[in-house]
Parts: structure tokens; sequence; C-alpha cells
């Protein structure tokens, strides 16, 4: 293989690592908002409501900069090389029921989440 090809694919790893651990660490610093909302307590005591809205300023934040990494590395690759996305296929049964059994799965962590919480609080 060309040095050159394998310089370019060694540049475009290591700026996709970059935006993979940039993501990493931002769903992480969401998760520790999360819990530190959680660990708050009543909005009613001094300086809590005021705490709650600066954290969930930077989860909405931080979620604004995930978005806008995944949309970046899908739409134009590092170091130039543009790409146009593929248009969506036909939507079948098969992903409708695949859409719904993420949303159940989704709905039964948010459940499971919101009780484990309550036991904790």
């Amino acid at each position: 293989m060309d040095p050159d090809a394998l310089e370019l694919r060694r540049l475009r790893r290591r700026v996709l690592d970059l935006y993979d651990a940039v993501t990493y660490l931002m769903l992480i610093g969401i998760l520790v908002l999360i819990v530190y909302c959680i660990r708050l307590g009543p909005l009613t005591s001094p300086g809590a409501q005021e705490s709650f809205g600066l954290a969930v300023a930077l989860m909405f934040l931080m979620s604004a900069l995930i978005v806008h990494f995944v949309d970046r590395t899908y739409r134009v690759w590092p170091l130039g090389r543009r790409i146009t996305p593929t248009p969506p296929g036909p939507v079948s049964p098969q992903a409708q029921a695949r859409f719904l059994a993420a949303l159940i799965f989704a709905i039964a962590v948010a459940a499971c989440a919101y009780v484990v919480a309550g036991l904790l609080i």
C-alpha cells in the first residue's frame, strides 16, 4: 500500500478517535450531572434551583455538542473527504417492530431507573 495512503488513513483514524473521545467524555459528563441533579434534593432549598438550572443547561449544551460531532462525523469525514448520506430505505414492518422494541426497552430502563432512584432518595 502507498505510504501516503497509510498516513492519510492514520490521520483519519486519529481524528475519529478524537471525536469518539469527546463524545464519550460528554456522555460521562451528562451522567455525572444527572446524578448531581438526583442528589440535589428538594428544589426549595437555597441555591438548589440555580444549581439544578445550571446542571440542566450544561446537559443540553453537552447534548448539542454530541449531536454536532455525530453530524459532522457522518457528513464530512476528517481531512476533507465529503460523502453524501444515503437516502433512507422504505419503512417496513420489521423496522417498525424494531423501533417499538427499542422504545419499550428505553421506557422499561427509565421506569427501573425511576424506581431505583425513588428507593435511594
